[in-house]
């Protein structure tokens, strides 16, 4: 049985965006398991895969190969961000976990460079399936199934051929051959309550975690998404693609749009990529990705010219919407120094 046939057989449905939707969900739960049928999953293998991504990705690869999951970008000449992955270390490589959207174009951008290296790439979309676990005894249930619980953000484990990792927001990400993922899913439904895509990806919006769309590809330098927040970026490891343009942002130059979170009043979620004006200003912001927190309107990450955000007096508004976005707080601080002029 394939895995969207599990997935119907249990009562969820997955939309043509790859998103699930669960006829009910009782977000009060003890815990709640989001199937992650929006994102997908692609290996890096070989002699040279460490030394391979670390030439490419943001992020420093021998910190993920001494055993931290992080997240990574992959950004074109210019520093802007053609992908983000969040990378896992597996034998003989790498897995890299992205939305399933933009997963073919990701590896494709890898693979102009893997030429001359030892590793291949191969998209494990198909047999590599994802459940987020989130709630109070979300913990002890994965301990009860014999996991090993990771107890920092970035920390994972290895069980049945796969791995369990902790994200921010006391949530787990667990990644493994749907073959086993199939009879987990059935016999913890007994216990868990089922939740949509949304529901994850509020939690995410809630962690300040950034995600790239299709429409948002080679739009943002990694900072203006805050990614060092995750140790997404590393300015100590050497050269990669686009470092140069990453680099000199953060010791010579001023960040003028970082991401922010912002609460919106609509019906559906604007589309990432939409653009956020002020009245006299359009597009002094850029919608990240969003997702719904009631009926009437949910919460947003954008990439917002900081000089606008601060204006607390200036509405800031979705484009087409002329309802106020309420602005909100981050989970986290980021360094001030993030906005000021270099003199040296």
């Amino acid at each position: 049985m394939s895995w969207l046939n599990t997935l119907n057989t249990l009562g969820i449905q997955v939309n043509e965006l790859g998103h699930c939707l669960v006829s009910e969900t009782d977000s009060s739960a003890s815990v709640v398991i989001t199937p992650l049928t929006h994102l997908g999953l692609f290996e890096v293998l070989g002699p040279d895969a460490e030394k391979f991504l670390q030439g490419q990705l943001s992020c420093d690869v021998s910190t993920v190969s001494a055993g931290k999951s992080l997240l990574g970008s992959h950004c074109n000449i210019k520093g802007s961000m053609v992908s983000l992955s969040r990378l896992m270390p597996v034998e003989n490589g790498f897995w890299l976990r992205t939305e399933r959207a933009i997963l073919g174009t990701a590896m494709a951008n890898l693979k102009k460079y893997m030429i001359f290296s030892k590793a291949e790439s191969q998209d494990r979309s198909d047999e590599i399936v994802g459940l987020g676990f989130s709630g109070q005894q979300a913990a002890e249930l994965l301990a009860a199934q014999g996991f090993s619980i990771p107890l920092k953000d970035g920390e994972f484990s290895a069980h049945l051929n796969g791995l369990l990792i902790r994200v921010p927001g006391e949530r787990f990400e667990l990644w493994l051959p749907v073959e086993q993922a199939t009879p987990l899913l059935t016999s913890l439904v007994e216990q868990a309550s089922l939740s949509d895509t949304n529901t994850w990806l509020l939690a995410e919006i809630r962690a300040g975690i950034p995600a790239l769309h299709t429409d948002t590809i080679e739009t943002f330098i990694p900072q203006m998404t805050n990614l060092q927040v995750f140790d997404g970026v590393s300015f100590t490891k050497g050269c990669y693609t686009g470092q140069e343009v990453v680099t000199r942002l953060q010791h010579r130059g001023k960040l003028n749009r970082p991401m922010f979170r912002l609460a919106f009043s609509a019906d559906n979620p604007p589309t990432p990529g939409s653009s956020i004006n002020t009245a006299d200003r359009a597009g002094v912001g850029t919608v990240v990705s969003a997702a719904m927190s009631s009926a009437q309107g949910g919460e947003l990450l954008a990439v917002i010219l900081k000089t606008s955000f601060d204006d607390s007096k200036t509405p800031l508004m979705l484009d087409g919407n002329d309802q106020p976005l309420q602005r909100l707080d981050l989970p986290y601080t980021l360094d001030p120094e993030l906005f000021e002029r270099k003199t040296h």
